[in-house]
């Protein structure tokens, strides 16, 4: 269809839309690099929060994820974007009837027994619509927005332009492979039969968790542009942040199991633990999981590199600490460089070193992560610049994501028991052959 490949007009149209959002930007930040010019970074931070917050699109999404990572972008600027929801104003009722018209063809109504005309949740790429079919059963229709290919490809451009601005400010990280990871990513979100094959994946890998829900697609009702999928109701994460602790504790423990079973045993990671990404049910604090558009796929040497670097803390060895970055990708490290990169790396697996239970991070701060991640960018400016893998941007994301999860609900387990649970008889070959035979299953390419 004309909207699913980027098109000139549309990429113009994105890039002067994205432009006035990001170029005062840009020209700021300049100012205050080269001539001198007193920014208050404090306030511009938030215009940009506030700028991206208006903005469907990728950008908006590629903000929450950068604002994860340990110091691709100032401070300042992480504090304000990883507080970015995707709550965009939905699309009115004449695009979803076009939308639906052009994937389902024109008596599509016909095909439902009620479908509501406002959007029941809007979010950067696309708005899901509640709905019934004529069996009675309940369903969830994401309708992607037009012409978000051409987003995708202007917003990239316009990402690519403020990291090339940030570089000149600090190189202590090279943002090369976020960038490429990024667009990876985010254009597989626009194929929604990828994201079908995905959120049927994820039913069957988490098919032996009664605690974790993953919807059905209907794929008679889903297209191009259109997926589909039952209907799961269930209360947002913050309804539970003052219950009692057996509540508390259940959802966190459920949450980690629904990210870490398919990682440790499939070596796939859900990319975007966002607060909009599930609910819990108030019956017996389960979870339902959704949106599988940001999925990342491992080599399986990577989930053993994730396992050998807990090894290496644990008994503070050095060799196999490198030989773990080494695995996920990092190159030319120097052995201050691993000192500094173990500083992060202790930080998020200090949880799952004792064998007590506690609390994801004993401080107080309500931002999980971001004290540790200045120092180890202050502590990189000396060492020299460090190239951050792909493979690093989503599984940092996820880690970073279900810990501010934990600490939002203040919840205390024993991580160290729990993660053993995960990683105890582990076997590269095993994990080799169920992730190819999962993966060809499922009619998606290994990694």
């Amino acid at each position: 269809m004309a909207d699913q490949d980027p098109t000139v007009l549309g990429q113009v149209g994105r890039f002067v839309r994205v432009g006035r959002a990001v170029g005062g930007t840009a020209a700021r930040l300049a100012g205050n690099r080269y001539l001198g010019l007193d920014l208050d970074r404090d306030k511009h931070a938030a215009d940009l929060k506030l700028a991206l917050g208006g903005l469907k699109g990728p950008l908006m999404k590629a903000a929450q994820i950068l604002a994860t990572i340990p110091d691709a972008l100032p401070a300042e600027y992480a504090t304000e974007l990883s507080q970015l929801q995707a709550n965009a104003p939905s699309m009115g009722w004449p695009f979803v009837k076009r939308r639906m018209a052009t994937e389902l063809g024109p008596d599509w109504q016909a095909k439902f027994k009620s479908f509501e005309h406002t959007a029941a949740r809007a979010a950067s790429l696309g708005q899901v619509h509640r709905a019934t079919d004529q069996d009675d059963r309940q369903l969830a229709c994401k309708l992607q927005y037009p012409d978000m290919a051409s987003a995708v490809s202007a917003d990239l451009q316009q990402l690519k332009l403020i990291f090339a601005i940030y570089a000149r400010r600090d190189s202590s990280i090279n943002t090369s492979q976020i960038h490429a990871e990024l667009s990876e990513r985010l254009r597989e979100e626009l194929d929604y039969e990828r994201e079908a094959n995905h959120t049927r994946m994820y039913r069957e890998m988490l098919g032996d968790e009664a605690n974790v829900h993953v919807p059905e697609v209907i794929e008679s009702l889903s297209a191009g542009r259109l997926l589909t999928t039952t209907w799961y109701d269930g209360e947002p994460l913050a309804a539970y942040a003052g219950q009692e602790d057996a509540d508390r504790n259940t959802v966190a423990y459920n949450m980690f199991r629904a990210w870490y079973v398919p990682f440790y045993f499939y070596g796939v990671i859900h990319g975007d633990p966002h607060l909009g990404n599930y609910t819990v049910r108030p019956e017996d604090a389960s979870v339902n999981l959704f949106d599988f558009g940001c999925i990342r796929v491992f080599q399986p040497k990577f989930v053993g590199g994730v396992i050998d670097l807990y090894n290496a803390l644990r008994t503070d060895d050095e060799a196999l600490a490198v030989h773990a970055y080494e695995t996920w990708g990092f190159k030319d490290l120097s052995r201050e460089t691993v000192r500094v990169l173990n500083i992060w790396a202790n930080f998020v697996y200090a949880p799952i070193m004792d064998d007590r239970t506690q609390r994801i991070q004993e401080s107080e701060s309500g931002l999980y992560g971001a004290n540790i991640a200045h120092q180890v960018h202050q502590e990189l400016r000396s060492t020299g610049s460090v190239t951050p893998p792909r493979e690093f941007v989503l599984m940092d994301r996820a880690a970073i994501g279900l810990g501010s999860v934990f600490l939002r609900l203040k919840a205390e387990i024993n991580w160290h028991r729990l993660f053993h649970d995960l990683i105890d008889g582990f076997d590269l070959a095993g994990l080799e052959q169920r992730q190819a035979e999962m993966l060809t299953r499922h009619r998606l390419p290994l990694p």
